[in-house]
């Protein structure tokens, strides 16, 4: 009451000095609105519960399944190729060539590349909201082994001595720097869930890879979280078309006698008050008079196609993917949607590829490869280590609706000097290196089994004051 008051003074004495924000306000219209607190506890509490959701919905929704794919194979394709930026030429080759021996090896359990393992790591990121890999020194370089999110053990929070704490299993010093990740060892294959004390693994041994949603956070959240509760109504929605679909493709027929004569129109079955007669194509029957024939047609959902479109449409949304992508629906695309979409969808992959996936998988296990090669003898880097381990990676291309156009713009590009080979082929998927080396072996070979021949000669126009005339 003394609030109300004194809002009401306030008003009476400077009116034109009251502000208010109304996203800040109360009333009927914010009842039962979402609140966010600390972007660290509330992704803390909403963790494992959203992950085991996304899981659920990863394996089951069809349409998640779609999306979270498409934007895996987008963020990383075939694999996201090392260019080794050392200012030698040949140790540059040398470098990359280490590592892409390293890559096929690089499974601790043998079942995929480098490359592969990348790509479980960003669909767990997509789904798990997180992705653990435990790196182990053995004679040949270092192995990697994907975790499970939950073997990173949540429950462990404290406070260490010095200033230092835990925080859901990330070990920081005091300056909030990571220093250790306490994992639980049980295995992955185990049939049922135990609890064992977690071990202490030192943050060099393990790379941790998550969206950031907000300064503070320690854990990841599945990219799923806005769209789990909309995919679930959708599949409810889904559900219920397809009941309608059922019930409208039966036929119920009734007899009514409206004379009450207890007589049956046509030889049947009388059980009760039910008259069952069978019905069949192009059948003809006589009803006689005093009795009324009606027909059970179910009627069908108005406007279900536009909503469940609408709603497909907020999944992707959600995602962050074309809805194309998602739904594989082309019927309402044309050159200039797609272009403009998929323009739009290759920054939002950009994004999570250079400022997640290079700084948290690709880098450090660059310089972690090419350091034990270094140690082994394999090569000398020099005094300028930095130098040594710079690395640039070269992104699989988001495919373009029209090639032609694309190629034509480049050479445009090319002609007038606004870019460089090296830049136009990186952006192909490519590295410069590897295509001017396979365009000398291809000449190297067509001129040693003598298949180069002469080109034609194209005479070049010039234009004077007369005309265009054929010059020289």
């Amino acid at each position: 009451m003394f609030d109300r008051a004194r809002a009401t003074l306030a008003r009476m004495i400077a009116p034109e000095r009251t502000r208010r924000f109304d996203a800040a306000g109360g009333g009927r219209r914010w009842e039962g609105g979402n609140f966010f607190g600390r972007t660290s506890t509330e992704t803390l509490g909403a963790t494992e519960p959203i992950m085991r959701r996304a899981r659920g919905a990863y394996v089951n929704n069809p349409w998640i399944r779609n999306g979270v794919d498409a934007l895996v194979t987008s963020t990383v394709g075939a694999g996201l190729v090392p260019a080794s930026q050392h200012p030698d030429p040949d140790t540059r080759k040398r470098l990359d060539a280490i590592f892409k021996a390293w890559c096929r090896r690089a499974d601790m359990d043998g079942r995929t590349s480098w490359e592969g393992l990348v790509a479980e790591g960003v669909r767990a990121m997509m789904v798990d909201g997180e992705t653990l890999f435990h790196l182990v020194e053995m004679v040949d370089g270092p192995k990697v082994r994907i975790l499970p999110a939950e073997m990173l053990d949540s429950s462990k929070t404290m406070n260490l001595d010095g200033g230092a704490y835990v925080i859901a299993g990330v070990e920081c010093n005091a300056a909030g720097v990571r220093v250790a990740y306490h994992i639980s060892p049980t295995k992955p294959t185990d049939a049922f869930d135990t609890w064992q004390a977690p071990i202490r693994v030192d943050a060099r041994e393990v790379l941790h890879a998550f969206q950031m949603l907000g300064a503070g956070q320690m854990r990841g959240v599945s990219a799923l979280a806005p769209v789990l509760l909309t995919a679930k109504d959708f599949d409810e929605l889904t559900d219920a078309l397809l009941m309608a679909a059922k019930v409208s493709a039966l036929l119920g027929v009734f007899f009514v006698d409206v004379n009450n004569t207890g007589s049956l129109p046509f030889d049947g079955e009388q059980v009760g008050s039910i008259l069952q007669s069978g019905l069949e194509p192009g059948a003809a029957k006589i009803i006689p008079g005093g009795f009324d024939v009606k027909t059970l047609t179910p009627q069908q959902l108005q406007g279900t196609i536009d909503f469940a479109k609408l709603t497909l449409r907020q999944i992707a949304a959600g995602l962050g993917v074309p809805e194309h992508l998602l739904t594989g629906d082309l019927s309402q695309a044309t050159y200039s949607s797609l272009r403009s979409c998929l323009a739009s969808f290759k920054q939002r992959v950009e994004r999570l590829q250079y400022h997640t996936i290079v700084p948290a998988l690709l880098d450090p296990m660059w310089r972690r490869v090419i350091t034990a090669a270094a140690i082994r003898g394999e090569i000398d880097l020099g005094e300028d280590i930095e130098s040594a381990l710079a690395v640039e990676w070269i992104a699989p291309p988001v495919l373009s609706p029209d090639p032609s156009k694309d190629a034509d713009a480049v050479g445009k590009l090319l002609d007038l000097g606004l870019t460089s080979r090296r830049r136009a082929i990186a952006e192909l998927g490519w590295s410069a290196d590897e295509i001017d080396a396979e365009r000398a072996a291809d000449r190297a070979r067509e001129t040693l089994m003598g298949l180069v021949t002469e080109k034609p000669a194209v005479p070049k126009t010039e234009t004077i004051s007369g005309g265009p005339t054929n010059g020289a």
